[in-house]
């Protein structure tokens, strides 16, 4: 059967959600809708509710779009719940998921296999506001949610520990904090894409990544040849370490005063943001792979037993 004649899947999109990147993953959702509906793609949008399970299967789709962002969307929740329901679903699956959301055990992973972390330690928020656990600067962060909410940069001259909002949970990761540039790379499959540089004016924050002229990116990233390299490899060995499938985005930072000796990796990201203004469908387009059909080979992907 030819690709013009044969029968496209029907594809329901998952957005929204209950985490705290709620509006940002509407946002993903509504892109990647449009994006495969534009491809010829029969497709359902679903604000995923407490009834998940309900609304799958009334809407008895062909594949799953998961454009969910933070808790329960990319920490293997919802990727379990997909394949008890053996219904093939897009990026990772539920192991790598939950441990590339978990950041210390997902660090500890990426230090088993000879990729470079900066030191860090999981401790009680109570613990974390009565004295400094670490000597600043450290970075104060929830170890299961991403998109940079709930960070606190606690800087060297800071006199007291940081005093940290009510949504904070209980236990925190506190890690050393890296200098430098904030560079990411894509994996798309078996490929690691290119390299980013992430300019902001000051914390690369959640509206820096999600405002319109939040963060300046310069693609490819202008760097010495072997720190381009580097993130490239990295970050395939870290998608690979952390048994990713589809996409993954891994962040880095380069204190360039050190060279190769300065390039850590920071997170990977199983479900990079699918926005106007994010970082893995700019990637994509360096190659001349349109938004479309980004999604639409996202789709091609899935699958269960991720």
């Amino acid at each position: 059967m030819s690709e013009s004649s044969r029968t496209l899947p029907t594809v329901a999109v998952l957005m929204g959600g209950p985490s705290a990147e709620r509006e940002v993953s509407l946002s993903s959702g509504r892109e990647c809708a449009a994006a495969l509906r534009g491809e010829g793609y029969q497709v359902i949008e679903l604000d995923a509710g407490p009834d998940l399970c309900a609304q799958l299967e009334a809407a008895a789709p062909d594949v799953v779009f998961n454009a969910l962002h933070g808790r329960w969307g990319e920490d293997g929740c919802v990727q379990g719940l997909l394949e008890w329901m053996r219904i093939p679903y897009t990026h990772s699956g539920v192991l790598a998921s939950a441990l590339a959301m978990d950041k210390q055990r997902s660090k500890s992973l990426f230090r088993s296999v000879g990729l470079p972390v900066v030191a860090s330690e999981i401790f009680t928020r109570s613990e974390v506001e009565a004295s400094h656990v670490m000597a600043p600067p450290y970075v104060v962060k929830p170890n299961n949610e991403g998109s940079s909410v709930g960070i606190y940069l606690v800087h060297e001259a800071a006199n007291a520990p940081p005093k940290l909002s009510d949504d904070m949970p209980d236990q925190v990761m506190v890690e050393t904090y890296a200098p430098g540039r904030e560079l990411t790379a894509t994996v798309m499959g078996d490929k690691a894409l290119t390299v980013t540089d992430i300019l902001t004016d000051g914390w690369y924050d959640y509206d820096a990544k999600y405002q319109p002229g939040g963060s300046r990116h310069v693609l490819p990233a202008d760097l010495p040849q072997e720190i381009f390299d580097l993130c490239l490899e990295y970050a395939k060995r870290a998608h690979d370490a952390l048994g990713c499938r589809g996409v993954s985005r891994t962040d880095f930072r380069w204190d360039e005063s050190r060279g190769a000796e300065g390039l850590i990796i920071l997170e990977t990201n199983t479900q990079p943001g699918m926005t106007p203004t994010s970082l893995a469908p700019e990637q994509a387009e360096h190659f001349g792979i349109t938004f479309g059909q980004l999604c639409a080979w996202m789709v091609e992907d899935a699958s269960c037993g991720r």
